[in-house]
Parts: C-alpha cells; structure tokens; sequence
C-alpha cells in the first residue's frame, strides 16, 4: 500500500516563494522600470541647467512641471496664462474622440477581418478592397472629414477611425486563417453549423492576434488623435499642442507631447488587462 506523504518543508518553501513572486507580478509594482526615465529626466535637467541644450529650444524639466501644474491647476490666482486651468478640458475632448474612433474601428475591423479570414466569398469580395486602402495614409482623409463633417470632433473621430482600421482588420483576419484545422474539422464532426464555428472554435483561436490588433490600432488612435486636432478640430491635445507652436510655447507642447504618451500608456494598459480573463489560456499572457 502505497502511504500519502504531504510535500516537505523545502517544497513548502518553494511553493510560498513562487505564491510571493506570483502575488508580486499580479500586482505589477516595479519600481526598477523607473530607473532610466528617471535617469533620462536628470540628464535632460543637467543638459539644459548647464547650457549644453538651449532652455528657449527645450525647457528644463521644472519648467515642464510648473507650466503642467499651471495649465491643469490654473496656477497662483491672477495668472495670466492663456493655458491656465484648461487641460483636463483638452484631455477630456481628446479622450472622447479617442474612445469613438477606436471602438468604431475595432468593432467593424474586427468583424470584417474575422469573415474575409473564414470565408472565401467576403475574401474575394473584401480583401481588394483592404489591400487598396491601407497604404493611404490617413492625412490624405482630411479634406474629406472636413469637406463631409466641417471644423467638428465628428471629422477628428473619422480620421482615427480610418487610421486604426487596417492594423485591426488585418490582424483579425490574420488569426481566422490561423485557427486550426483540425479543431475546425472537429467541431463540423460533433454537428456544429459553420456560423457556430466560426464563433465557437475560430473567434477564440483569433483573439490573441484580434487583442494586438486592438492594441496597434489604440497606439496609433492617441498619434491620430494629436494629427487630426490639428488640422480638423479647434479643441483637444493637438489643438493645444499646434496653438502653442504659433506662439512659440515649447513648455506647453512638451507637456502636450508628454500627456499624449502618458494617455497612450495607461490606455493599454486598460486594454490589456481588459482581454487578460479571455486569453487565460494563452501562454503568451503575462
């Protein structure tokens, strides 16, 4: 008879070890990542404190807090600064044409990308017409957003859109024509009808390739976001960021620059783990 014996005290020791470091990385605190950028903001102050970097070209990084502080704050009372007190305003309004053109482009990318990779029909039909699209960059639109929509968030939103298609639908469409075959031929084998597999076996086999789409797409969302207040809308990050270059304020465009990253990164980190309880079974989620 073979006698059940409990783990020893070494593996008990390994095993809270692993529980500790498992906890630690489910937590995701890691000072460490901040060593370079923080070493980065000190040479960039040292760079410009001793005049290697001119301050009227690129401001020292206590001039960039100040006017941040300024600009989201509204200052000492009785500042003068046009800026002061209106940058939640600009990244509210970024945010939100962010948001829409993204979730338009992601749902009709993904959804596209998902039959022309499963079905030969929407394949030949669709595929053309992707392959023409996608190398016209998305500043070629802006007559057209402004021609169809005017001066309006609606002509910023279209841009991103337009922008974030191709990643997204071509991700999509690459992870439908990567689902196995054999587990296709299994689950026509146990009666399940084509649109049934499609949902079943192909739009989970896809979503590790749909999830970096969606994360290509939301990157280049924040990048279109800045182009198309530009040029488009008199509101935003990029309206601030472009109305400051006119009057030579390097401060605010370094803080415009530097929110957009900011935004960038908090907005995939939202996204990734958002998708984290879809792709448990994926071995590259980390």
């Amino acid at each position: 008879m073979t006698t059940m014996t409990g783990p020893t005290t070494a593996e008990r020791t390994t095993q809270a070890s692993t529980g500790t470091r498992r906890g630690a990385r489910g937590v995701r605190v890691r000072p460490q990542y901040l060593a370079v950028p923080l070493l980065l903001v000190v040479l960039w102050e040292l760079a410009v404190v001793t005049g290697v970097i001119d301050s009227r070209s690129v401001p020292a990084p206590h001039t960039v807090a100040a006017t941040w502080w300024t600009w989201a704050t509204g200052g000492a009372e009785g500042t003068t600064d046009p800026y002061s007190g209106t940058w939640l305003s600009a990244v509210f309004a970024s945010t939100q044409r962010v948001f829409f053109g993204f979730l338009i482009s992601a749902v009709a990318g993904t959804a596209i990308g998902l039959l022309i990779g499963w079905s030969q029909w929407v394949r030949v039909l669709l595929q053309p017409v992707i392959d023409i699209l996608r190398p016209i960059p998305t500043t070629a639109w802006v007559p057209f957003a402004v021609v169809f929509f005017g001066i309006q968030p609606t002509a910023s939103i279209f841009l991103i859109a337009m922008g974030c298609f191709p990643p997204i639908v071509l991700n999509a469409t690459a992870g439908a024509l990567g689902t196995p075959k054999v587990l296709v031929s299994a689950a026509r084998m146990l009666g399940t009808n084509p649109r049934m597999t499609l949902w079943r076996v192909g739009l989970p086999s896809a979503l590790p390739s749909i999830v970096t789409g969606l994360r290509v797409g939301l990157a280049l969302a924040w990048v279109l976001v800045i182009v198309s207040e530009m040029v488009a809308v008199k509101s935003g990050l990029g309206f601030s960021l472009w109305d400051a270059y006119y009057f030579g304020r390097m401060d605010v465009i370094v803080v415009a620059m530097f929110t957009v990253g900011l935004l960038g990164y908090l907005s995939d980190k939202i996204l990734g783990l958002a998708a984290r309880p879809v792709l448990k079974w994926s071995p590259n989620v980390r």
